[in-house]
């Protein structure tokens, strides 16, 4: 008769406390932020002691470390899936509706997938320790971006694209954490698409909205 192995309910409740204590400190990081976040909060949140929090992570600040490197490193993961198929074929708009799609994703389902996109949203403002490790998963999202706009606008330089690119994603953010985010949850993820989409482009594309050759002057 084979062997059963009993699972280790000690093991399994200990993994359930960390996965609990993470996912509170999430939701708090992208209501509030880091500042005034407390050891209370987080434990009273996830139904968890102090101990808890000092044993899975050596203190407030390590958990905040860990949940933080575990929404970016989501967000990243969804968005190099998003923008690697693309090639310099591509166009723009399929590059917008690939770069935004993680987002349009989570403004559309809300709950934990809103929140992982937050609190990203937060903290890119100031970057937490352990940044550097993530490095390549970023360095590799801009690259294939950057690889499609640069087949596009061969005329503009590639500090400009990359700086596009990094407005498009810094509006993206802003989705995340201002009030019209809120609307934005109540629509159909296709019209969030008809939306955003075309705003994403324009970033990318540098439009200004001005007809050419007319500048504010010739708008009295």
């Amino acid at each position: 008769m084979a062997h059963v192995e009993k699972p280790d309910m000690r093991k399994e409740a200990g993994r359930r406390t960390r996965d609990g204590l993470m996912a509170a400190t999430l939701e708090l990081l992208a209501e509030k932020g880091h500042e005034g976040l407390t050891l209370r909060e987080v434990t009273q949140r996830a139904g968890a002691n102090v101990a808890a929090v000092s044993y899975h992570f050596g203190s407030l600040q390590g958990l905040c470390d860990v949940a933080i490197e575990h929404a970016l490193e989501r967000y990243l993961d969804a968005q190099i899936l998003a923008v690697e198929s693309l090639d310099s074929t591509s166009t723009l708009e399929e590059l917008a509706e690939a770069f935004a799609r993680p987002m349009v994703r989570a403004l559309s389902a809300g709950g934990e997938e809103l929140i992982v996109m937050r609190t990203v949203a937060r903290v890119g403002i100031d970057p937490p320790q352990g940044w550097e490790r993530l490095a390549g998963k970023f360095e590799r999202a801009r690259r294939d971006a950057l690889g499609v706009l640069a087949a596009h606008l061969p005329e503009v330089d590639g500090q400009e694209l990359d700086f596009r690119t990094r407005c498009a994603a810094g509006m993206l953010n802003w989705l995340a954490l201002a009030p019209i985010g809120a609307e934005l949850e109540a629509m159909p993820v296709e019209r969030i698409e008809r939306q955003l989409i075309p705003v994403v482009a324009g970033a990318f594309h540098g439009w200004s909205g001005v007809p050419e050759g007319q500048g504010s002057a010739d708008r009295g």
